[in-house]
């Protein structure tokens, strides 16, 4: 009994291999700049990394399909080059001979893109799964309505014109006031006026008298 597990288990992965290959209609294309992206803490690309390629694939699987149990075996994967890039097929979990359609993949590699991408501390410019388009971010909601940004724009621009037209008019009654004090030699008006009413009684001119 064993043996005919073991021969169905062996045939099916060389059925699933015919399955991927270049260019297959239901495949896609991987290609990882590792070294491009982290540099001198860049990881060496080995089996393990490609079991955790398979792994996470079969997670977004099953996290699109919500219910079908996708495997790591249900990721095939084959054209595996040095430089990091590869093909995979996505086999359907009650089938492995039936592969899953690539409109599918595509969508769950979408939902999935950031958990993908970060497992590898890769991004979507570094981890590229040739012919899906990398998921676009939502724009990010300001936490203050634009309006309410414009109104206080404009409201602190009147406050900053009063200040000015309030300081600008104390300015202008102070140069006043200088000014004047300026013309009477520090004198109020009161007492210039005083003063010269003084200074008429002691004029030269004696008051003529009559005799």
């Amino acid at each position: 009994m064993l043996w005919k597990v073991l021969l169905l288990l062996g045939l099916s992965s060389a059925w699933a291999q015919k399955l991927c290959s270049p260019g297959a209609s239901d495949g896609y294309k991987v290609r990882l700049s590792i070294n491009s992206a982290l540099g001198d803490q860049a990881y060496v690309w080995n089996e393990n990394e490609m079991f955790l390629f398979r792994a996470t694939l079969a997670f977004a699987m099953r996290t699109y399909s919500d219910g079908q149990e996708y495997d790591v075996a249900n990721v095939v994967v084959c054209d595996e080059t040095p430089r990091v890039s590869f093909w995979f097929v996505v086999t359907s979990p009650l089938d492995a001979s039936l592969l899953v359609d690539k409109r599918r993949v595509e969508e769950a590699v979408r939902k999935s893109r950031s958990r993908i991408n970060s497992a590898f501390l890769l991004t979507d410019d570094t981890l590229e799964f040739i012919g899906i388009p990398p998921t676009l971010e939502a724009p990010v909601a300001p936490d203050t309505p634009p309006w309410l940004i414009a109104f206080g724009v404009v409201m602190g621009g009147v406050g900053a014109g009063i200040v000015v037209l309030l300081v600008s008019s104390v300015v202008q009654k102070i140069r006043k006031k200088r000014d004047g004090e300026e013309e009477t030699g520090g004198k109020t008006e009161n007492e210039a006026a005083s003063d010269a009413i003084y200074n008429m009684s002691f004029s030269d001119d004696e008051p003529v008298t009559q005799m």
